[in-house]
């Protein structure tokens, strides 16, 4: 954990986690900085890359980490200097660097979601999927090569927004699992 957080450090002393701008998704009254770090972005001259940041809860996908993914693959298609995109887990790099991180992504929030639906807030859940959706739309229409690194725990909705990726790289590491298409046959 220790080395993980050096190389973080050293990475932020890089300018590679910038928090002095903001990619979030939620408008600027609700800013957050714990769901800016749910998703971060790494930038190179021609590339960029989105690495889910969530690796206690198995980076399940949260409505603030779909919403910011979907702005910043939108931004990315329109930025003619980029030549590709990246998506990855953090659990990518931390497995380079000293076998930890389990999942690159495995679905959907549910526990968040099953508290919204026992609250009442059903219209929240159904934003939710439809954000979701129209992301896993826009990857699968994506004009610039996309690359989606599937190291570890690849589930449902992490599927969703891995597979549609004009390139796929699977580890010796990657389970990818989607019950809910067992469902649908």
């Amino acid at each position: 954990m220790q080395r993980a957080k050096a190389v973080r450090s050293s990475l932020q002393k890089l300018g590679v986690f910038s928090h002095h701008r903001s990619f979030s998704a939620l408008p600027n009254y609700a800013r957050n900085d714990d769901l800016q770090e749910q998703v971060l972005v790494e930038g190179r001259a021609k590339s960029r890359a989105a690495i889910l940041n969530r690796p206690s809860h198995l980076n399940a996908l949260t409505m603030p980490m779909v919403a910011r993914l979907k702005r910043l693959y939108e931004s990315w298609e329109e930025n003619s200097d980029l030549g590709f995109v990246l998506m990855k887990s953090l659990a990518a790099i931390l497995n380079s660097l000293k076998g930890s991180g389990r999942a690159f992504c495995s679905g959907a929030d549910v526990v968040a979601l099953n508290r919204l639906l026992n609250e009442g807030k059903v219209e929240e859940c159904k934003k939710f999927f439809q954000t979701l959706y129209k992301f896993v739309y826009l990857l699968g229409t994506y004009v610039k090569p996309n690359v989606a690194i599937m190291n570890g725990i690849t589930m449902a909705g992490g599927a969703g927004i891995s597979i549609p990726a004009m390139f796929r790289v699977v580890t010796d590491k990657t389970h990818v699992k989607c019950p809910n298409w067992i469902i649908c046959h």
